[in-house]
């Protein structure tokens, strides 16, 4: 690390932070759990997963994608500390994928289940964060919001409506052509915003403060005060089933979407070598193991703030770790300033997040690909929704696989014809479950032709296909049907 580095890795570090502190806490929020859980994954991921993390770039913390896991997870399993004894699980399966080298694995998901997951997760986070923007959090959800029993808050609806229309803002030429106002992350201006609003009506409109309600973070004047807020793990709640399902939902998920991020993280800034995906893995393993330890969430390699630390000049980890230190500098010492985000802020921030993952024009770009990528796709996002994450994605890759099968069955057999002379082309290896085409396209041919095989690309035909063509050949010179390249013995 020479001085050079340092100059672009200290701003880097301070933009990343300032791109996290708003993620963490609404995430945490969103969770139901306590802002300070988001922090101190992110300290987690920023300073222990970092350091042994083989990315230079990507930075790791709480994930908006997991938000719907754990609120679903902590429902079922009745307690936050039973959902930490299944994140602990979750680590340690998370570090055997990495010895057993399971990250290659990553390219067998299909395209279309991944960007499902991601559209359906998006479509989640909206759904659970519309009653928080209009400030009905807790009172139902969004069922109650539609039976219309619900009462709104305008000054919540006001502060989120702000928090989205600059969001929208910072992603037009305007702001973006304004190279100081370019250098600010957008979350953070609408958070402010929202700060500004509970400032004003604590000090001058009281009833738009009562309207607000806020981020509630401890302060923390010992050591003591600290240990007694994290929460501890419920080490008999291994013997749930339950808690393996989770486990194994969130190393999967996990897994899944930090790899997927380091791999959009090559497109962005490549490193050579390339970071190993099993090692990533382990190294997420035992974040989400310290996690699950120390009474925090989740933890994922995340893309937006991968992103932004490489946009912003990061040469090496430093940036990453100065970002968990400020942090953790932030919950244990600032925890004042930060009581006064209020929660319609941070909504719109994971509003906006949600509407990324499940931007309109990713359904546009699917359906225009073909109902073999479409079906999938859509079939992924019904499921995740109806049947659980889990469920969801083997749904998904259950169709994507069905739609594969006939769209290879479909294309593996033709039959031309020139006059009476018949092609009949092998496009692939053909097993017995390409005996009914094969048996459709051969009945095809009339008497007193002749058929001629291509199999240049068939380098395998299955016993039961040459069954069937065995019997075809010694049937056809009652038929007037002459064979030429026949691939099977005719007696």
């Amino acid at each position: 690390m020479n001085v050079k580095t340092l100059r672009q890795d200290i701003p880097a570090g301070l933009v990343v932070f300032l791109v996290a502190l708003p993620l963490c806490l609404g995430i945490a929020q969103a969770s139901g759990l306590p802002p300070f859980a988001g922090l101190l994954t992110g300290v987690i991921g920023g300073l222990l997963v970092t350091a042994l993390s083989p990315s230079r770039f990507a930075v790791s913390g709480p994930a908006a994608g997991l938000v719907t896991i754990v609120v679903a997870s902590i429902q079922t399993l009745g307690s936050f500390s039973a959902f930490l004894t299944a994140l602990i699980l979750a680590g340690v399966l998370q570090c055997l994928l990495g010895l057993l080298r399971a990250g290659r694995f990553i390219a067998l998901v299909p395209g279309s289940v991944i960007k499902g997951m991601l559209a359906a997760i998006g479509i989640l986070l909206i759904m659970q964060q519309i009653p928080v923007a209009l400030g009905a959090a807790g009172e139902g959800g969004l069922g109650a919001l539609m039976s219309g029993n619900v009462a709104f808050s305008a000054s919540a609806i006001g502060v989120a409506a702000a928090g989205l229309l600059t969001l929208w803002l910072w992603t037009t030429p305007l702001v973006k052509s304004v190279r100081v106002l370019s250098w600010i992350p957008g979350p953070l201006v609408a958070v402010l915003i929202g700060c500004m609003a509970t400032f004003a009506g604590d000090r001058l409109f009281p009833a738009l403060g009562d309207g607000l309600p806020r981020i509630v973070l401890p302060a923390f004047d010992s050591l003591s005060a600290l240990a007694a807020e994290l929460e501890t793990p419920d080490w008999l709640a291994w013997q749930n089933p339950a808690v393996w399902v989770v486990a194994v939902t969130l190393a999967l998920v996990a897994s899944l979407e930090t790899l997927l991020s380091q791999e959009a993280l090559k497109k962005l800034r490549p490193q050579y070598p390339a970071p190993s995906p099993d090692k990533e893995m382990f190294a997420q393993g035992i974040g989400n193991l310290t996690a699950g330890l120390l009474g925090a969430m989740p933890i994922t390699a995340v893309i937006v703030r991968s992103s932004v630390n490489v946009s912003v000049g990061a040469q090496s980890k430093l940036s990453i770790l100065i970002h968990g230190v400020l942090l953790l500098v932030c919950g244990l010492w600032f925890s004042s300033l930060l009581n006064a985000i209020p929660l319609a802020s941070l909504a719109a921030v994971l509003l906006y997040t949600g509407y990324k993952l499940a931007t309109p024009r990713l359904f546009a770009e699917q359906i225009r690909m073909g109902w073999a990528q479409s079906v999938p796709f859509l079939a992924t996002i019904g499921g995740i929704i109806l049947l659980g994450m889990l469920a969801g994605i083997f749904l998904g890759i259950a169709v994507q696989i069905l739609c594969s099968i006939y769209q290879s069955h479909r294309n593996a057999l033709q039959l031309t014809r020139h006059d009476d002379h018949y092609v009949l082309h092998f496009h692939q290896n053909l097993t017995f479950m390409h005996n009914p085409k094969l048996q459709g396209v051969l009945a095809e041919i009339p008497e007193n032709s002749l058929v001629i095989v291509e199999q240049g690309n068939a380098e395998y035909l299955d016993p039961d296909v040459k069954a069937v063509l065995r019997d075809f050949g010694e049937n056809a010179p009652e038929r007037g049907i002459r064979l030429s390249q026949w691939p099977v013995a005719v007696k």
